[in-house]
């Protein structure tokens, strides 16, 4: 909507009940509710939306990032309400769209494939016995899929015979769709994509390619351009590829191959196809950083017959950009989704690409050439100008769909917003992105900020040497929050005696005290963990156990955040008072810091501590969803490890696991039940 505001068009939003308050809603020209929040009673009916679009009297429809399941329809449909599809043809739709067929069209145009099974897989058994012949692991896959929805990964028969009807059941409930297909799973694998841009005219150019390697289950987190693992030689022989497979189905629009490449090969030949995506990309921002390119208008004038303007010899990458995309799940109870209001929504400033389309041209980037708004007919210019207009500066853009005071539904995706950097080099874009998320403000669903800035500083992701199973090996045991290096908890202690000194000091001066006002202590001792600092403060300056820091800060009770140098380096610190002291969040974690005058710490080692309830004999539901399965009663022996319920959370099944062997007491919820978190499923003995 914003592409299209800035190129004089109005625009119509669509929405659920859920949706009423969107900023999608209320950015638009005019809005039209389509029904309840379900998807499939609002955004999967065609039907709804192309009379929508006639009773507004719309041009064309842009299908978003892909809220439609039937896209081919849904694309053949618009024609023949002689409405534009901002959007590949239906036949290209239809051919990348399932991911059996299109893995078989992509073989014939010559595109390198996974070995694997692509026929119709009648049951669980055959299923076992596919995946025995592929030789394990194996990956499963709804054949409709996507955005890390209807996928397996099986490491033995036990796997197939757990997962196999489950991706059944996934591909059914979020694309209509049940098939599933096995493959061979690519160890020490990188994802990697390529963007792909055509018109109706017959030109195909690919945008130079995306590193998505960081994930978690099979849902990207982290995407950045370019990848820090793919050569010249490597994005040549892909895009070659890509664009074959785009001209082998009549592609246009902007398209997403998306392939598997082995970590392991470094000769830029061991790189696989997975699947094409017929629609913009979520992640599509790290590209437009890099080539300055406006993809959404690119598509806009594509759909209305515009050529490109331009060809692959003008397409150059320019810096390095980096997209985190921030979550409503709490990565310190193992990921789980979350749900609720946001109380707080305060995300960094937000920049806008510096984009070479025709619109900015105007504007007098791109060597001042001219260019109109509307669409006449106005191509890009030929050359291009450098990407991002020779842009030096690094900047930072927030894409969301949320605004303070609405809600996380439990029917959608949980993703909040996109955070993305852009700088001269990757490690000034990754630093970027540390600084941007230390800034980002938000209270109410639980948030992945902390694990991003953690993963931003992670040295593993520093030095580019990452896979898909990266989180998984780095982070084995759950994330409990980013190592904080002695220097952080130093001036973490400073910053919480600075601030405690700052209250005192507001208290002492309340009117109407007996007696002389006392002066703040100056002295306060800050234990964080399981250390004690000694801080100091005064005049001078502030010393930490009897040293010295180079530190500079402002605070005034009631303030949120904390804005330090630290040696000359910029420091944000979010701040919020507990009983005794101060929380503290910054550089991937949060820190509880009890801060007490220094002669007074001393007898705190007198007060009792409470130890919490013991909840191990129960079965809690992790997060807010709904029990869709049962499978033990009153009565029944489980061992450790065996599976107890299935609830579905935001389309996607857990599988609840007994933590030890034990006997089942009482069971106090049945499937169809809605709970919410912490609710009770059952008790042991």
């Amino acid at each position: 909507m914003r592409t299209a505001k800035k190129m004089g068009i109005a625009t119509v939003a669509v929405y659920s009940d859920a949706d009423a308050r969107s900023p999608h809603v209320l950015m638009a020209d005019e809005a039209v509710r389509l029904g309840p929040p379900p998807a499939g009673e609002s955004y999967l009916l065609a039907d709804l939306i192309l009379l929508a679009a006639k009773e507004t009297g719309a041009d064309c429809i842009h299908p978003g990032y892909g809220f439609l399941s039937e896209r081919e329809s849904f694309a053949r449909a618009c024609a023949d309400a002689g409405i534009a599809f901002v959007g590949p043809p239906p036949k290209a739709i239809a051919a990348m769209g399932d991911k059996i067929e299109s893995k078989k069209l992509a073989k014939a145009a010559g595109v390198n494939v996974v070995p694997g099974f692509l026929g119709e897989i009648a049951d669980t058994e055959d299923a076992v016995r596919i995946a025995s012949e592929i030789g394990y692991p194996v990956m499963m896959k709804a054949s409709a899929g996507g955005g890390g929805k209807g996928m397996r990964l099986a490491y033995s028969e036990q796997d197939v015979r757990e997962g196999f009807e489950a991706t059944k059941r996934e591909g059914l409930a979020s694309f209509g769709d049940d098939r599933v297909f096995i493959e061979k799973f690519i160890e020490s694998p990188r994802h990697i994509e390529i963007q792909v841009m055509g018109d109706q005219h017959g030109n195909i150019v690919y945008l130079g390619e995306r590193e998505c390697s960081i994930q978690r289950r099979h849902q990207k987190v982290v995407e950045e351009a370019p990848s820090p693992f793919v050569t010249p030689k490597m994005r040549k022989a892909m895009g070659e590829q890509t664009v074959a497979l785009a001209r082998a189905v009549g592609y246009f629009s902007a398209g997403t191959v998306e392939l598997i490449v082995s970590g392991a090969d470094t000769t830029g030949e061991g790189f696989y196809f997975l699947e094409m995506n017929t629609r913009l990309q979520v992640e599509h921002p790290v590209t437009e950083a890099v080539t300055g390119l406006d993809l959404v208008e690119l598509m806009i004038r594509v759909a209305a017959g515009e050529p490109l303007g331009f060809s692959q010899d003008d397409v150059h990458l320019n810096g390095w950009a980096i997209e985190n995309r921030v979550y409503a799940e709490d990565p310190y109870r193992g990921f789980l989704p979350s749900i609720g209001r946001l109380v707080r929504y305060n995300p960094p400033e937000s920049s806008e690409t510096p984009y070479l389309s025709p619109s900015r041209l105007r504007e007098g980037l791109g060597e001042g050439r001219a260019a109109s708004a509307d669409l006449s007919g106005t191509p890009l210019p030929q050359p291009l100008p450098q990407a991002g207009g020779g842009q030096e500066e690094a900047y930072t853009r927030v894409d969301d769909g949320v605004r303070e005071g609405g809600e996380v539904s439990m029917f959608y995706d949980p993703m909040i917003a996109k955070l993305i950097t852009w700088a001269p080099t990757r490690e000034e874009a990754i630093d970027e992105q540390i600084a941007a998320l230390d800034a980002f403000e938000i209270e109410g669903p639980g948030n992945n900020i902390d694990f991003l800035s953690a993963l931003m500083q992670h040295p593993r992701f520093r030095s580019g040497n990452i896979t898909t199973g990266f989180i998984a090996e780095e982070y084995p045991d759950g994330f409990h929050g980013a190592p904080a290096n002695a220097e952080l908890i130093e001036a973490l202690a400073a910053i919480a005696a600075f601030a405690a000194t700052a209250e005192a000091d507001r208290a002492r001066r309340i009117d109407g005290q007996l007696g002389k006002r006392l002066r703040p202590p100056s002295e306060w001792s800050v234990r964080i963990g399981d250390s004690d600092h000694l801080v100091s403060i005064s005049t001078d300056g502030i010393t930490v156990d009897d040293a010295d820091l180079d530190i500079a800060l402002e605070y005034t009770p009631g303030d949120r955040y904390v804005d330090a140098e630290l040696d000359d380096a910029p420091l944000t610190v979010k701040i919020s008072r507990t009983r005794t002291g101060f929380k503290l969040t910054t550089r991937g974690a949060s820190h509880v810091a009890r801060v007490l005058p220094a002669h007074v710490a001393p007898y705190a080692q007198h007060m009792i501590t409470k130890i919490p309830p013991d909840l191990s004999k129960f079965l809690l539901c992790p997060m807010p969803g709904l029990l869709m399965r049962l499978d033990v009663g009153a009565g029944d022996k489980v061992e450790a490890g065996q599976p107890l319920a299935v609830v579905e959370a935001m389309k996607m099944e857990n599988i609840l696991r007994a933590e030890k062997a034990g006997t089942v007491k009482s069971v106090n919820a049945a499937p169809g039940d809605s709970l919410a978190v912490d609710a009770v499923i059952l008790e042991m003995e």
